[in-house]
């Protein structure tokens, strides 16, 4: 069975295809099938992860499943929230991010934050009962950044309970403990009730 994946961010997709991978579907993504990515205007990771779905549904005319994701930070009111891909502006590269939730944070009384992940399927643009799984991932900002794996803010995000950033982890690792591998365990257990 093919479905497509709304994404292009190439971290995303590699976890992605790992934890999909023992339910054998054949996972394209959007640039794989030459789609632009959706614009996202809806105010939350669900509504945002819902529209990318339908967008890549409706293009591909294959089922499809989307993430929306990011780092919510308590001390900034949850910013960078839905925004943590372009939290420095349009364009901007990881360390920009990093550099600017750092900088956001000095002074802080608090750096906790969560990762979370909004995973969707939809079988159709209209599927009226899509499956949906949520799942949230508890750590701190650290000012320094540490290890050399993952993407995104996962060098500045530390577990306290396994006494390192989400940077330092294996992949394998950080499948077992992180939000979009939550979701995803999650999910996959709904796909398979589905089939």
């Amino acid at each position: 069975m093919k479905i497509a994946i709304a994404s292009s961010n190439r971290g995303k997709l590699a976890e992605l295809r790992q934890l999909l991978a023992p339910l054998g579907f054949d996972l394209l993504s959007q640039g794989d099938l030459n789609i632009a990515s959706a614009p996202e205007t809806a105010q939350t990771f669900i509504e945002n992860s819902l529209e990318k779905a339908r967008h890549v549904c409706r293009q591909s005319g294959l089922p499809a499943i989307a993430d929306d994701s990011g780092i919510v930070v308590d001390a900034l009111n949850g910013a960078p929230g839905i925004l943590s891909a372009r939290f420095a502006g349009n364009g901007a590269s990881d360390a920009d991010n990093n550099a600017k939730l750092v900088a956001a944070l000095a002074g802080a009384d608090s750096t906790d934050a969560h990762f979370y992940c909004a995973l969707v399927y939809l079988r159709t643009p209209s599927d009226p009962a899509p499956l949906v799984s949520i799942a949230r991932w508890h750590g701190r900002i650290v000012s320094t950044p540490r290890g050399d794996g993952g993407f995104g803010y996962d060098p500045h995000f530390y577990i306290d309970e396994l006494g390192r950033t989400a940077a330092e982890l294996t992949a394998s690792e950080k499948a077992q403990h992180s939000h979009r591998g939550k979701a995803m365990r999650k999910l996959c257990k709904q796909l398979e009730q589905a089939r």
